[in-house]
């Protein structure tokens, strides 16, 4: 493994392939001056939610896992103007941040961004009615992302696209000695992803400037 070249491709591709983007630039100096986690997908990684997100024709996003509002960014910019994007986070803190974010990037009115324990949350959600969500990304404590996929199947529609972030964490998914809640967790929803009858997905690994991880990627069956 070689760190420093992952690390060196990935800003080469984003010199490449992204624009300079001073909301996102700001978001990110916005989360380190308020002490935040650096564990925001990297540019390229935002830049393929987003495009994800855009082929899918997505009118209807859900993020579990806000932080500070950098992928929120990426996701709400492949809304069309009558879409919306609902973002759960459970730190009041991190919330803050990511509304001064997502304001300053001047999608607040795209953006619904919604305090408390995600699984909380999710439940409200499906208990208003709300309308199905086209696109689904899980990005928030892994022990709990066995539960999320659930209430992200309830939440769906046939043709609703389901991604979750870190799923290959180094490699320790494959090893069956490691007890860590978050590989257990990963550990877990891998296997419902492959179980559920109403899902078809994969997941793909990937090394960068965030080390070796990956995506897994899903999609509802038409008949779910």
């Amino acid at each position: 493994m070689d760190q420093k070249l992952f690390t060196e491709v990935d800003s080469y591709l984003a010199d490449k392939l992204l624009a300079e983007d001073a909301p996102l630039r700001e978001a990110l100096k916005a989360n380190a001056i308020a002490d935040l986690p650096s564990i925001d997908v990297s540019p390229t990684q935002g830049k393929l939610l987003y495009l994800l997100a855009r082929m899918a024709g997505a009118k209807r996003i859900l993020e579990v896992g806000t932080l500070g509002g950098y992928s929120t960014i990426w996701l709400a910019r492949a809304l069309p103007n009558d879409g919306v994007l609902v973002t759960l986070e459970l730190n009041p803190k991190h919330a803050e941040v990511a509304a001064a974010n997502i304001h300053r990037a001047g999608l607040s009115h795209l953006v619904d961004l919604r305090v408390g324990p995600a699984v909380e949350s999710l439940a409200r959600l499906h208990a208003e009615n709300t309308a199905r969500f086209d696109f689904i990304f899980l990005d928030a404590d892994k022990p709990n992302n066995p539960i999320y996929l659930d209430w992200a199947i309830k939440l769906s529609h046939p043709g609703t696209i389901i991604i979750g972030d870190n799923v290959i964490r180094e490699g320790a998914i494959i090893d069956a000695n490691d007890t860590d809640p978050s590989v257990a967790g990963t550990r877990l929803f891998l296997e419902k992803l492959g179980s559920y009858p109403q899902l078809d997905a994969t997941a793909i690994q990937t090394v960068g400037s965030k080390g070796h991880d990956g995506f897994a990627l899903a999609i509802v069956n038409e008949k779910s």
